[in-house]
Parts: C-alpha cells; sequence; structure tokens
C-alpha cells in the first residue's frame, strides 16, 4: 500500500493543459445526477397520480434506464468517428430537448407522454455519460485513471442531492393527498384538476434542468482542448481487422475482467436504482407518515453518498480499489438483509447507509473493466453504459415483490445485486494490477 501512495503522489492527476475540460466535465457528472434522482421520486408520484400498482409505475425507471441501453451504441460510434467532445456535445443537446418535453407532457396530462420525455432526457444522458467517463480517464496518465473518475463521479451525488430536493420541494409538497378510493369517487372534472395541478409541479423543475443543460453545452462548446493531448482521436474504421465493431467486440468478450465488468455494472446499477426507488415506500411502511416526511430519508441517504465518495477517493489512494469495491459491496448485501427482516427506525437507517457502498461501485467498476484497453475503451465505454438496463429491469421486479410480499421483505432483491458486484470486486483482484 505504501508503494501504491508514493507512486501515485507522484504522478500527475490531471494533465496541466487539460485542467479546464476537467472542471467544466464535472459539472455535467453533476447534471445527470439531477436528473436521475428528480427521476426516483416519480414511481412514487405517478402511482398517486394516475393511481397504479408499484410494478406500473416502476416503468419510470424502465424507460429512463431502458434509454441508457438504446443509445449507448450510437454514443460509442459518435466518439469514434469524431470524438468524446462531440459526443458530450451531442448528449447534452438531447437531454435539454428531453427536458424541455415534460411541457408537452404536462398539457396532455398522459402518462405514456412523461415516459417518452423521460426516455429522450435519458437518451442524451446515455450520450453524454458514454461520452464523459472516458474522456475523464483519458485526461491523465493511466496510473490515476480509476482515482480521476472517482473524484469527477464524486460530483455526481452533489446532483442527486440538489434532485431529491427539488422533488421533495417542488414536487412531492404539490400531491393533492386524496386516497385512490376517493380519486376514483371523483367527478371526472374535478380529478382532471388535481391531475393538473400536480403534473404542473412535475414538469417545472425539468423545464428549469433544460436551461442549465444549455449553459454547459455553451461553456463545453466554447473550450478549445490542446493539439498537443489528442485524448479524443479517431480511429481508422477503414481498418476493419483490427478497428471495425466486429474485431474490437471480439477482443472485448475475450477479456473476462471487462465481459464480468459488463455483468457487475448491471447489477450494481440495479441494485442502486432499486435501494433509491423505494425508499419513500420502505420507510412509510416501516414508520409510516407522509411521502413529503419519507423523502427526507431518501436525501440523507444521498448525503452519505455524497461524503462518502471523497472518502472512498482517498481511501483508493492507499487501498486497491478492487479489494474495496469487494468488502463495501458485501456490506450492502448485509445492510439490505438487515433492513428486510428488521422494517423499523433501524432497518430505514440501514437503507440510508447502503449509500455509502454505493459510492465507490460505479466508477470503480467502470475504471478497473476500461484498464488497459486503449482505443477499445470507446465502444468498451458503451459496454458499460448499456449494463445499466439493469436500473430498468430490475426496479419492475422488486416493485412486483412489493406489491405481493411488502416493501422491506422487497430488498433482498438490491441485497442479491450487491452479490454479485462483491464477487467481481474479490476476483478483480487476481486480474488487475489497480
Amino acid at each position: 500500500m505504501n508503494n501504491l501512495q508514493t507512486e501515485t503522489s507522484k504522478t500527475p492527476f490531471v494533465y496541466p493543459n487539460m485542467k479546464l475540460a476537467f472542471i467544466l466535465l464535472i459539472t455535467c457528472f453533476t447534471a445527470w445526477g439531477v436528473a436521475a434522482n428528480m427521476t426516483d421520486p416519480l414511481v412514487k408520484v405517478f402511482s398517486q397520480i394516475f393511481t397504479m400498482s408499484n410494478l406500473e409505475s416502476a416503468l419510470v425507471q424502465f424507460a429512463y434506464y431502458g434509454a441508457y441501453f438504446c443509445l449507448a451504441l450510437p454514443a460509442a460510434f459518435i466518439n469514434v468517428h469524431f470524438s468524446y467532445k462531440t459526443g458530450v456535445l451531442t448528449g447534452l443537446g438531447l437531454a435539454t430537448l428531453g427536458a424541455l418535453s415534460f411541457y408537452p407532457a404536462s398539457v396532455s396530462m398522459t402518462y405514456g407522454a412523461f415516459l417518452a420525455a423521460l426516455f429522450i432526457l435519458a437518451a442524451g444522458l446515455s450520450i453524454l455519460e458514454t461520452s464523459a467517463n472516458p474522456f475523464v480517464m483519458a485526461m491523465g496518465p493511466k496510473l490515476t485513471a480509476t482515482r480521476r473518475l472517482n473524484l469527477a463521479q464524486a460530483f455526481n451525488p452533489v446532483g442527486t442531492n440538489i434532485g431529491v430536493l427539488l422533488a421533495s420541494t417542488l414536487i412531492l409538497p404539490n400531491l393533492n393527498p386524496a386516497t385512490a378510493e376517493q380519486r376514483a369517487a371523483m367527478a371526472p372534472q374535478a380529478l382532471a384538476a388535481i391531475q393538473h395541478s400536480e403534473l404542473d409541479a412535475v414538469m417545472t423543475p425539468y423545464v428549469g434542468m433544460a436551461f442549465f443543460l444549455i449553459i454547459i453545452w455553451i461553456m463545453i462548446a466554447l473550450v478549445k482542448l490542446p493539439k498537443s493531448e489528442k485524448v479524443a482521436e479517431k480511429v481508422d474504421l477503414t481498418d476493419k481487422e483490427h478497428y471495425g465493431f466486429i474485431a474490437t467486440l471480439g477482443r472485448l468478450i475475450k477479456l473476462p475482467n471487462y465481459r464480468w465488468g459488463v455483468i457487475a455494472q448491471f447489477f450494481n446499477v440495479a441494485g442502486q436504482t432499486c435501494t433509491w426507488t423505494f425508499t419513500i415506500q420502505y420507510v412509510q411502511s416501516a414508520m409510516g407518515g407522509s411521502a413529503t416526511h419519507a423523502s427526507d430519508y431518501l436525501q440523507y441517504s444521498l448525503l452519505v453518498f455524497l461524503v462518502s465518495r471523497f472518502v472512498m477517493t482517498w481511501l483508493i489512494g492507499i487501498f486497491r480499489p478492487t479489494l474495496l469495491l469487494g468488502v463495501m459491496a458485501l456490506l450492502g448485501t448485509a445492510l439490505c438483509v438487515y433492513a428486510a427482516i428488521n422494517p423499523s427506525m433501524s432497518g430505514v437507517w440501514a437503507i440510508v447507509m447502503i449509500s455509502a457502498s454505493l459510492s465507490l461501485m460505479f466508477p470503480t467498476i467502470y475504471g478497473v473493466a476500461l484498464n488497459g484497453l486503449g482505443k477499445d475503451a470507446k465502444f468498451g465505454s458503451a459496454g458499460l453504459v448499456m449494463a445499466i438496463l439493469g436500473g430498468a429491469i430490475m426496479p419492475v421486479v422488486q416493485g412486483g415483490v412489493i406489491d405481493s410480499y411488502g416493501a422491506a421483505m422487497s430488498y433482498i432483491v438490491p441485497g442479491i445485486c450487491f452479490l454479485v458486484v462483491s464477487f467481481y470486486g474479490f476476483s478483480s483482484m487476481k486480474r488487475v494490477k489497480d
């Protein structure tokens, strides 16, 4: 550990002429954190507005993370044909369009229109994330790549906290307290008036975020990348033997560390999304109270996530990232099991503390899986972002478990997900010198 710490301290963290670009990219990590965690409470919101089951309302996450899966590979082609910067700007532009689409969705007052707006928003964020993550890794020496990505990702929970704060102050307090039975008994005009007011509350923070994304787009478009560090150079796509899609895919599949990294990322995002999506339901089931009060604990979770991200970035400079990944994922499983069998105040705090385990998973899996891929990292990054599909599938599974067995028992689902991540962390220690 001492040798690792000494070697890392002598290596530049970011190339000096890439510092401004690095700082601007950090704002992108914050932006998609805002979007993702404004979305989590929408599962509860739409289930109330449109009187749906937990499984039906979980389609919010299916639309959001399904878009990540669909657009990651096109994003890789953008990065290969052009550059990481082009990919970032394309993603920001499409995400802005998606956020603005919440306005016509609120006018139409249909669940499908909101799902379409979410899909467009997430499609842009998929391109943004597929481009930004390897871009950050390429902005400095390989030795500090995983730690650099962890630092950039540490600003993502700044956005997640803002996202939950916006949802808890602008959306949840504006929900009508009428129950499903009371809504069913209302006259159509009265129900439509209530839904119109509630959907306006959903629309407002997303449209506001669109203007924030436009500002980021302009700033990144204006920055000039130094020619001396061609971190986003194009590859020769006419050389099918080496850089064609099929050839690259064949090389990636043969690498166990990358192959298992994609699987681990699927279950990591699945576990994270499940944990945060149903925190409000768990708190209400265990302690009662309003959705607004229960959302406070989601905010606490994200504060833990924020602080832990910076702590883990520091610890990765001392301990092996793969070891920390295995240990923290195993801790996440233990906390899920405890919460499942203890639906009480202590169980609620166990749910909150899962976020400490989550804090290093995504960037560490990402960095370890892309270790040593070189130019193949552009397509490799797409595979890791496509693995975000786990966030679309597993919340639907957990929603079904809640409908059948209750919110507490449903936390066995993310617990199983974290076991897979733990296996990847410990097994990678033998394959990766990190």
